[in-house]
């Protein structure tokens, strides 16, 4: 719910795709509940050496992981309440995808999961943009060039990013907080929060933006 509440806050947001992908992280799995707990969802995908790949140069590695992960999703999800009601946008593209890159998979999910939320935000990619050096310059220079006065980022960043750089130039730095999300009526209690937005999507329907801390609250 966080992240794409993050989107739906912000006037532009960036896929910072021409970055080094990174094993084990949220690019190519999400979490969804079953009646043993939660379990993953993982894209297979292809890694060179020791990863010194871009998440944009990151392609599958076996074609017939959206039907799979298509037949699992109807397993746990068919009886949620509002299935059957956003079962079509999802099965037309989990049925017909050929596309091979991670980068172009996820950007499709998003667009559909944008426009249930009623976000409406500008979606652009690093690539269109000059790439500065350095961690910290390269994302303070995507925000310049996009005419931002203020730069969003995941908790996760605090680790690198230099906030003097920001506060030099001017430009506001906000750390998003992804706690403090409501519970909504989950299938196979007990509740968890840390699970794919499309399980709010198929258990709230149309209501699904009211969970959602800025976005459904038109901040």
């Amino acid at each position: 719910m966080g992240y794409f509440d993050l989107i739906g806050w912000v006037d532009e947001f960036i896929l910072y795709d021409d970055m080094q992908y990174t094993r084990r992280d949220w690019r190519n799995r999400n979490k969804i509940k079953t009646p043993n707990g939660s379990a993953w969802l993982t894209i297979p995908v292809e890694v060179k050496g020791k990863y010194f790949q871009k998440i944009n140069e990151t392609v599958v590695s076996d074609s017939n992981w959206a039907k799979d992960h298509w037949a699992t999703i109807k397993q746990f999800y068919g009886k949620a309440r509002y299935f059957k009601e956003y079962k079509e946008v999802f099965e037309s593209f989990y049925l017909t995808t050929t596309e091979p890159y991670l980068s172009r998979i996820n950007y499709e999910l998003l667009v559909r999961v944008n426009e249930i939320l009623g976000i409406t935000t500008k979606i652009s990619w690093s690539g269109d943009y000059e790439l500065a050096d350095g961690k910290t310059e390269r994302l303070l220079s995507l925000v310049q060039q996009a005419r931002g006065d203020e730069y969003i980022s995941g908790p996760a960043a605090k680790d690198y990013i230099v906030e003097s750089l920001f506060t030099d130039a001017g430009i506001k730095l906000t750390w998003m907080d992804y706690s403090g999300y409501p519970e909504y009526e989950q299938l196979y209690p007990p509740f968890e929060h840390g699970v794919t937005v499309l399980d709010l999507i198929f258990n709230e329907g149309n209501n699904a933006a009211d969970y959602l801390k800025y976005v459904g609250n038109g901040k």
